[in-house]
């Protein structure tokens, strides 16, 4: 069986997915057939689908009834409606993040895809990451009980409907609830205006229920870029550097012996990325074909926009 895959979006991220998608569909995924990509802006989409050698759908409702599956890569302001008429049409659907504008949006598209047995995955991208998958791989540090997260980026005009707490800082918050493991009960936070006319810049404190603590810091209006993971665990110290592809471990009794720090041992292990992309896109194709588990479905985008909306509500004081 072939999977009848569209995009729905023709922005930033719609131009990546329907590239990645149409490339992959004739190469990496032989079980795809994809259909092309649909958008508001007629123009746009004829743009986008001659540079991927694929079609420009006249609408979206046109491509869902003809889709067995779709991305949605839209406005965040369009995520619900959109993802409510694919899972209507029957369709499968792959929503980018934020899950949707407003945690009642989120229950919504959730609450309708268990009701008609349809996938729901939501992109956050990072999951998928070689770095992640390296931590996972070493065997961690044990249960986190402090996590600091930084990412950081200069201004790039784009994305501006939402704040960096929404854009950038969400992928974060992302990762930090799949470590810690736990409820979140309490957020504090502090932002500013910086280049647009929403919060460009973000610092976020977190509580867990059980006891886990987080520090997380977004900016989309800095001078050069970082990211950065540093988990502070019963069992060691892992430190993570996106940017140099390298992650230095300091655990008990594993590792070479620290004089400094009797009883532990250190280690680097570095990686090649890989594209994240099209592993997301990989595992998307296999839950719709094969019912293989969603990593991160309504449930987790849906953890991931409160998390983000309780940051901007502390905000804003």
């Amino acid at each position: 069986m072939r999977l009848k895959l569209g995009v729905i979006g023709a922005g930033h991220f719609g131009r990546f997915h329907t590239l990645k998608a149409a490339g992959a569909s004739r190469q990496e995924f032989p079980r795809v057939e994809f259909l092309g990509l649909a958008d508001a802006d007629p123009a746009r989409a004829a743009q986008v689908a001659a540079e991927a050698g694929t079609r420009a759908w006249e609408s979206a409702g046109a491509l869902m009834a003809a889709a067995d599956a779709v991305i949605i890569a839209a406005p965040t302001a369009f995520h619900h409606g959109l993802g409510m008429a694919a899972l209507a049409a029957g369709c499968h659907v792959f929503i980018e993040k934020p899950i949707a504008a407003t945690l009642a949006q989120a229950d919504a598209l959730v609450a309708e895809a268990a009701a008609l047995g349809r996938v729901l995955q939501v992109g956050h991208v990072e999951r998928y990451g070689a770095g992640m998958a390296t931590l996972r791989g070493s065997g961690g540090v044990g249960r986190p009980l402090y996590m600091e997260a930084v990412r950081v980026a200069p201004f790039r005009p784009r994305s501006l409907d939402i704040t960096v707490i929404l854009d950038l800082m969400i992928h974060d918050l992302d990762l930090v609830l799949s470590l810690a493991g736990a409820d979140l009960v309490g957020v504090e936070a502090f932002g500013a205006t910086m280049v647009s006319e929403r919060t460009d810049f973000a610092n976020a404190r977190l509580r867990f229920a059980n006891g886990a603590q987080a520090t997380i810091t977004a900016s989309r209006a800095s001078l050069a870029m970082e990211r950065r993971l540093v988990v502070h665990g019963t069992e060691g110290v892992a430190r993570l550097d996106f940017l140099a592809r390298e992650m230095t471990l300091v655990r008990k009794g594993r590792g070479a012996p620290l004089e400094q720090l009797p009883g532990h041992g250190i280690e680097t292990l570095s990686w090649q990325d890989h594209d994240n992309l099209e592993a997301e896109q990989a595992a998307f194709v296999a839950a719709c074909l094969d019912g293989a588990p969603v990593v991160v479905d309504g449930v987790a985008g849906r953890a991931a926009l409160d998390a983000a909306l309780r940051v901007e509500a502390a905000c804003a004081g």
